[in-house]
């Protein structure tokens, strides 16, 4: 089959991972994938994996942006000149876009929902949801319904899934530490935007009490966004200019998850959490805030710890333990590594994601429900 995907950029971050797990997976099972975009610094890897791509200026968080018009108007003409069969979208503006190009065209369109929507009202009347929605983890798909009223039938969970053997090698974590400057240190990392969301805020607070406990460890923030300001002013407020790296962008995840001793998700709301995968995958023991999609990866003092959200001295207390327990910390990275490649795998997500395009193209939805 012919498929199309839209994202509105290709930089780095969880939704580009994802999109070139799922189009490089079904591209091995022979379909051709074709990705609309604004496209980014990514792009490199989707040529490599042979996805055909394709420039639209997506690049909004606007619906009603005149992007989004003229990247109708565009795809439009791309899609009846490939012969498309169907169309994926992936954010609220291009899923918006997809719905649009679906209708027009008579083309099946679903959506993948990654994460949590603010209920507004223009949202819930104007959806543009898709003949199916696929929701990256329970929570969001009880998000869906809950929040907006979505038949929980027309919702199909679909966990992200990662190329587990892309993780598990540590023979980059000499010099990576080295390179980080953090050679004898306990070092804890975080890879995530830099957003309030994912509550890096308490992470750092809580590097305060460790760092009294254990003077020499060391926090690793990869990631950029809007709060790196606020973030670093916290770190000089409380004296841990010395013990807190900025990194902008993860451009080899493994290698700086090999050099982690463990790694931290302390996010507010989460889908799922393509970084802890990743980190779990890599068999670095976690820890997670207990909401979201991270309940659904973290088993608590089995595969990681879990602790409240927004509370950073509980965060202290979980890293100080994995420091005092090597053998603890050993066993919950083994153990979450062995969990992600039972559950989360690639294959998985591209056999069940292949699965919902043959649904909707052997007819079996006809039109979208209202």
């Amino acid at each position: 089959m012919k498929i199309l995907f839209i994202a509105n950029h290709l930089n780095v971050g969880g939704i580009t991972s994802y999109l070139l797990t799922l189009a490089g997976g079904l591209k091995e099972k022979g379909h051709r994938v074709y990705l609309a975009s604004s496209g980014g610094e990514m792009e490199n890897k989707f040529v490599q994996a042979g996805i055909i791509l394709l420039k639209a200026p997506l690049k909004t968080k606007s619906e009603i942006s005149p992007k989004i018009f003229l990247s109708f108007w565009k795809l439009k003409r791309m899609i009846q000149q490939y012969n498309i069969d169907l169309i994926h979208s992936h954010s609220r503006t291009t899923q918006v876009l997809g719905a649009w190009l679906g209708r027009s065209l008579g083309k099946p369109h679903l959506f993948t929902c990654h994460g949590f929507f603010r209920p507004k009202l223009f949202r819930k009347i104007f959806g543009c949801w898709g003949q199916k929605i696929i929701a990256i983890s329970q929570q969001v798909k009880e998000h869906l319904v809950t929040d907006f009223e979505l038949p929980a039938d027309k919702i199909i969970v679909i966990n992200n899934g990662i190329d587990t053997n892309n993780f598990g090698d540590f023979s980059a974590r000499v010099n990576m530490r080295r390179d980080l400057g953090a050679k004898n240190d306990f070092l804890v990392g975080i890879i995530a935007r830099l957003s309030d969301v994912k509550g890096h805020i308490y992470l750092i607070r809580a590097m305060r009490e460790v760092v009294k406990k254990i003077p020499n460890t060391k926090l690793l923030i990869v990631g950029q966004g809007k709060t790196k300001g606020v973030l670093i002013k916290e770190t000089r407020d409380l004296g841990l200019m010395g013990h807190i790296i900025f990194i902008p962008e993860a451009k080899n995840t493994k290698d700086l998850l090999a050099a982690m001793d463990v790694f931290v998700m302390p996010s507010l709301q989460e889908g799922l959490g393509l970084a802890l995968m990743e980190a779990m995958a890599q068999g670095v023991a976690p820890v997670g805030s207990a909401v979201g999609g991270i309940k659904t990866l973290i088993q608590d003092k089995v595969n990681g710890l879990l602790v409240a959200p927004a509370d950073a001295a509980a965060l202290a207390q979980a890293i100080i333990l994995l420091f005092g327990d090597p053998q603890l910390r050993g066993d919950l990275g083994s153990h979450a590594r062995e969990f992600i490649i039972n559950n989360f795998s690639k294959e998985k997500m591209v056999r069940e994601t292949q699965g919902v395009y043959q649904e909707l193209l052997e007819g079996v939805i006809t039109g979208e429900p209202k």
